[in-house]
């Protein structure tokens, strides 16, 4: 692949950047999952904010399969590292039935999510090798999706 840099104007690198938050020279995809973290913290534990919660998780995977292959293209790899819109994506996967929890539920969600994704238990490490946008979104998504079981341990027990 030709690697073309992305320019700082490019509204795309700022979709799949999660407004620069994968920009971070360290740790992008945990500083791209505080990107999530903190448009979760913005919704409110009504209707109305699950309903945004789900509408922004379908809208991220709109531009994660639609802009993936650009991406890959033009940071020359692989699901990028600065490409973190699918953190942002399977961290609400995680946290949205969750809303209610507080902040106690976001900051669980958050290691929960991240737990999963950097360990890719299966089929997460499988999805990740999908073409294009859908790898970069699949092992998110999934992971998110274990994410979301361990949230609901946690308030079956009572802890959140």
């Amino acid at each position: 692949m030709s690697r073309i840099r992305p320019k700082m104007n490019d509204w795309r690198l700022w979709v799949l950047t999660a407004g620069g938050f994968g920009l971070a020279p360290i740790a992008p995809g945990t500083v791209g999952t505080l990107a999530g973290v903190l448009l979760a913290a913005l919704l409110p534990a009504t209707t109305i904010g699950v309903l945004f919660g789900l509408t922004m998780i379908v809208v991220s995977a709109y531009f994660c399969v639609v802009l993936g292959n650009w991406a890959e293209a033009n940071w020359g790899r692989k699901d990028p590292p600065s490409f973190v819109l699918d953190e942002v994506l399977g961290y609400l996967i995680c946290v949205i039935p969750f809303l209610d929890a507080g902040w106690l539920g976001l900051l669980a969600a958050f290691l929960a999510f991240r737990f999963f994704d950097i360990l890719k238990p299966p089929p997460v490490k499988r999805f990740e090798k999908l073409r294009g946008g859908w790898g970069v979104l699949a092992d998110d998504a999934m992971a998110g999706l274990y994410g979301a079981l361990a949230m609901a341990v946690l308030r079956f027990s009572g802890v959140i």
